[in-house]
């Protein structure tokens, strides 16, 4: 388990190395001068001048990398051009409003997932079934942008349940929740109730249920045990997709997150915002995915012994 967990560590630090010098290269030859942006078009060729050698722009690009890369290892990601502070700052304030949306969201998607498919799939081929799967197709097909114009024009602007846009009360995360979070259970429900659904046809399953076991212990101590391992993959995966994907539903309900604070230095043409932004999504993938592996050689051995074979 040591040798499998620093493997898959030290595969995570490659890939964000490996995202941090395509961003840093890829935002530095992109037209425009970042100085002009920040100081405006009336500044004279030696004030410009100056504030380059101030922060370092004319140094080779490199040279600058490797600097960037330093300091965002101190935790330091720079000064935004446009609005003068520091970028840790910035992206600490709007964190916050960005976790609990993600996290309200990625909780409704998992219990709202997990229980349509367990009772879709122990009520297979009935009504109950084709209406919950109708529904998840549904729930997959429509866009998150789309789901919430619906959900603020049906709950906040018609019936007034809900407010429309900010973050003032806890009412305000209970729309943008949902227009995030019903894609997500939508998948979650339909891996679950394949995964289900071949755990049930094992003879195991027919054993425990002719001793005599509660049927509801057999479904979840049983079946939905042994039905993990797919389930780990969809949700493991769908938590760095929620983190991410909130950057829509952010500017939607005009939340000041890190969707919002991310747009905003794009417009702006904001580089050590914009690189603060990529780095923060980056970062939470990579994190998800990895304990996303971990879960996997825990939950079953199989993969681990098996990869460990291989070499």
């Amino acid at each position: 388990m040591r040798d499998y967990l620093i493997k898959r560590i030290l595969l995570a630090i490659g890939v964000i190395f490996a995202i941090s010098a395509i961003t840093f290269f890829v935002l530095n030859i992109v037209p425009g001068d970042p100085v002009r942006v920040m100081v405006g078009d009336m500044a004279d060729e030696a004030t410009i001048q100056r504030i380059r050698e101030q922060m370092g722009l004319n140094k080779p690009v490199l040279e600058q990398f490797a600097n960037w890369l330093g300091n965002m290892l101190h935790g330091d990601f720079g000064t935004s051009y446009t609005q003068r502070k520091a970028v840790v700052d910035l992206m600490g304030n709007a964190f916050g409003t960005t976790v609990k949306l993600a996290g309200f969201s990625y909780i409704f998607a998992l219990i709202l997932g997990l229980v349509v498919g367990v009772v879709a799939a122990v009520n297979h081929g009935r009504v109950a079934d084709r209406v919950l799967m109708s529904l998840s197709v549904f729930g997959i097909s429509a866009p998150a942008f789309w789901m919430a114009v619906i959900l603020q024009i049906v709950f906040a602007l018609t019936l007034k349940w809900f407010p429309l846009s900010g973050i003032k009360t806890w009412q305000a995360f209970v729309l943008p929740t949902c227009a995030l979070g019903i894609r997500y259970a939508a998948s979650i429900a339909r891996v679950t109730r394949t995964s289900m659904l071949e755990v049930l046809s094992q003879d195991f399953m027919r054993t425990a249920e002719a001793k005599g076991v509660k049927k509801w212990v057999i479904i979840l101590k049983h079946g939905l045990r042994n039905a993990l391992i797919p389930i780990i993959t969809i949700a493991g995966t769908q938590l760095g997709d929620i983190f991410t994907g909130s950057i829509l539903i952010e500017s939607i309900f005009a939340m000041p997150g890190m969707g919002k604070l991310l747009l905003d230095a794009i417009n702006a043409r904001d580089l050590p915002l914009i690189q603060g932004g990529v780095m923060y999504i980056a970062l939470i993938c990579v994190v998800v995915y990895l304990v996303v592996d971990i879960l996997y050689a825990v939950v079953d051995p199989r993969i681990r012994l098996g990869e460990e074979a291989a070499e």
